[in-house]
């Protein structure tokens, strides 16, 4: 693309022996969890858990202090790992200005995350086990980001997708909370199965051209050299693993359902970690996607697409943990309509600020939980600003935040997308993003209000007890919503006086994305999402500060689009009645036609022959001393005639 300029010189490497201990801290703490949690009690576990993540952080902010701005690499070879069929992989750990914005995105959001789990999940008689998938799970996401090769990296991939599972289905005893932990698994393998063949053609390609190797800096400088088909083939492959961990169309089904898992969950998978994972993967191999155009268009109009569908289904949810889940599915569409128009840099900066904005909401929906005893339905909520007013103060940063009001973090990184997009010439795509943006603003207002204004229209016993969090959550949100509010500043585009000193950070790494935009042009552009930021919410206010019950009138009115919004467009029901109950046609009729017929048939045939035979047999052998002579004549006889017959030959 013309617009987007990866710089492939060589760069200066500078070895290091620490980065290796921000995954393994987080992993030592998930073993002592693991071997001494019960005996060594809660306060233990929750200082542990918290202080390696907090460690890990302060390593991540050395390794960036040390990288400073230059765009060199850090590297930490631990030992060689693989050494078979020409293929070489060390256990290596690298940080540049791309793994350096996740490793302090990962740590710092997932610290905060950590200390407001200590409150949030202190009566839990599972706490040790909580903590340690929790630790777990924030090391295999390190793994993920500090690998500096493909197969690595897939160790990491894989780690987080076990531990979303053990996350998601924590409290198993509940058979939906269960199943939700499974689905979240089955759908990702599809994903990692996409992921694996992939890798495989990749590593098949660049060894055909005399690159047999899988490090990330070998594939973006010889992608180019690679054939057209290599490049296509295995960009798209790797974009299917993208879809699940990140999920997009037509695999997001798991996520909505990931809702099961204890709320600080909800926010470390769909904030700072797991989801991202597929918008890092695109982007650290921007020099792939780079060289195959046609994979980015594709990657482009799934983002739009599934950014698009996804903030349609948030308008008519009502549990509040859900509306925000279709939240994370849409804004991860930005992040991948950023990345399929060459806007590497862009994406990740709307990782950073999501991660800021969707951790507090979804810490701040726990709180609102917590306070009313688990009630998660927003039509029983209302009026709990006056119960609740730290909690209300921050989740109203954060819905400002992501509808991409000025001043926030939010709107510095959405609208550098949308002017990114409108650059590209997708104007069909740029139309779809505000469209999101507008309806992003409605369906987070609508929550607000509904949450927090009118009247309390639940049960009378939980407004009684409603109460605000404890210091350890609220402290938490209080921090989330600061970095909401300034963490945009670092990106604050030539147009409005500022650097954008974020891309530029990024771009030794992932190329600098150049708009051919005049500054009145970008203004407009501006003034186009500010306008559809400021439409979605002004019209959810008047709706649903008037009338907290509108949804039951829309119901009645247009119950076939209620219908299709509210289940989701039927994908769920699709794929129940067709790939799952195929699935389980297919696999009856395996039983019942091959195993039982075929298979067990045989085996009890042979067994009924012998049993028969043996039973003939048992006649004779029935203790009877003149049967036995009589065998006994019989077989005389027998020998006798083959005797005599083999003496007449």
């Amino acid at each position: 693309m013309d617009a987007h300029h990866t710089e492939h010189a060589v760069v200066a490497v500078t070895v290091v022996g620490y980065l290796r201990w921000i995954p393994l801290l987080p992993f030592a703490a998930m073993l002592f969890h693991a071997l001494f949690g019960r005996v060594a009690g809660r306060k233990a576990v929750g200082v542990v858990a918290c202080a390696a993540v907090g460690a890990s952080f302060l390593l991540a902010v050395r390794a960036f202090l040390q990288l400073g701005s230059g765009g060199g690499v850090l590297s930490d070879v631990v030992y060689r790992w693989i050494d078979a069929g020409g293929l070489t992989a060390d256990v290596a750990m690298a940080i540049d200005p791309l793994s350096a914005v996740m490793c302090l995105v990962i740590t710092g959001v997932g610290f905060l995350i950590h200390v407001y789990s200590t409150g949030y999940m202190a009566h839990d008689p599972d706490y040790a086990r909580y903590f340690a998938y929790l630790n777990l799970f924030t090391a295999s996401m390190l793994v993920l980001v500090l690998g500096d090769s493909l197969p690595l990296m897939f160790v990491g991939w894989e780690g987080v997708g076990l531990c979303s599972y053990l996350l998601i289905g924590f409290w198993y005893t509940d058979p939906a909370k269960a199943d939700a932990g499974k689905k979240a698994f089955v759908v990702n393998r599809v994903g990692d199965a996409g992921f694996i063949i992939g890798m495989a053609v990749l590593f098949w390609g660049m060894a055909a051209a005399g690159h047999a190797s899988l490090r990330f800096a070998d594939i973006n400088a010889a992608a180019a050299t690679l054939p057209t088909g290599v490049t296509l083939a295995a960009a798209l492959l790797l974009f299917v693993g993208a879809t699940g961990k990140s999920a997009q169309l037509p695999l997001f089904v798991w996520l909505p359902d990931a809702m099961a898992g204890p709320t600080p969950v909800s926010a470390l998978i769909h904030a700072a970690t797991m989801v991202t994972a597929g918008v890092y993967m695109v982007a650290r191999l921007s020099g792939l996607y780079t060289a195959a155009p046609e994979a980015l268009s594709v990657v482009a109009v799934v983002g739009a697409v599934t950014a698009f569908g996804a903030a349609s289904v948030g308008l008519v949810q009502n549990d509040i943990k859900k509306v925000l889940a279709y939240s994370t599915v849409s804004q991860l569409g930005y992040m991948f309509l950023a990345l399929g128009v060459g806007a590497f840099g862009a994406a990740i900066f709307h990782v950073m600020t999501h991660a800021f904005f969707k951790a507090l909401l979804f810490l701040g929906a726990g709180s609102v939980i917590h306070g009313l005893h688990e009630e998660q339905d927003i039509r029983r909520m209302g009026a709990l600003r006056s119960r609740m007013p730290v909690t209300w103060a921050t989740f109203l940063v954060g819905t400002i935040a992501i509808a991409g009001i000025p001043g926030l973090a939010g709107f510095f990184s959405k609208d550098e997308i949308l002017a990114a997009t409108y650059d590209k010439g997708a104007i069909g795509l740029w139309v779809m993003g505000v469209a999101t943006a507008t309806m992003t603003a409605f369906y987070m207002t609508r929550l607000l209000v509904l949450t927090f204004y009118g009247e309390f229209r639940g049960y009378h016993h939980k407004w009684e007890h409603a109460h605000e969090s404890p210091v350890s959550m609220t402290s938490a949100l209080c921090v989330l919503a600061l970095l909401s509010i300034v963490g945009g500043y670092v990106g604050v585009p030539a147009v409005l006086g500022g650097g954008n000193h974020f891309g530029h950070y990024l771009a030794p790494v992932v190329g600098h994305h150049e708009l051919h935009l005049s500054h009145s042009t970008e203004l407009v552009l501006m003034a186009i999402s500010i306008g559809a930021a400021v439409l979605g919410m002004g019209t959810a206010w008047f709706i649903y500060g008037r009338s907290p019950r509108a949804d039951e009138a829309f119901a009645a009115r247009a119950a076939g689009v209620h219908g299709l919004l509210s289940n989701a467009y039927y994908v769920d029901r699709t794929y129940d009645r067709t790939i799952v109950a195929g699935t389980v046609r297919s696999g009856e009729a395996l039983w019942k036609r091959v195993d039982v017929a075929i298979i067990d048939g045989a085996a009890n045939a042979l067994a009924a022959t012998v049993r028969a035979f043996g039973g003939s047999w048992r006649a004779w052998a029935g203790g009877n001393v003149q049967g036995y002579a009589l065998s006994l004549f019989v077989g005389v006889v027998v020998v006798l005639i083959l005797m005599l017959a083999g003496a007449g030959g």
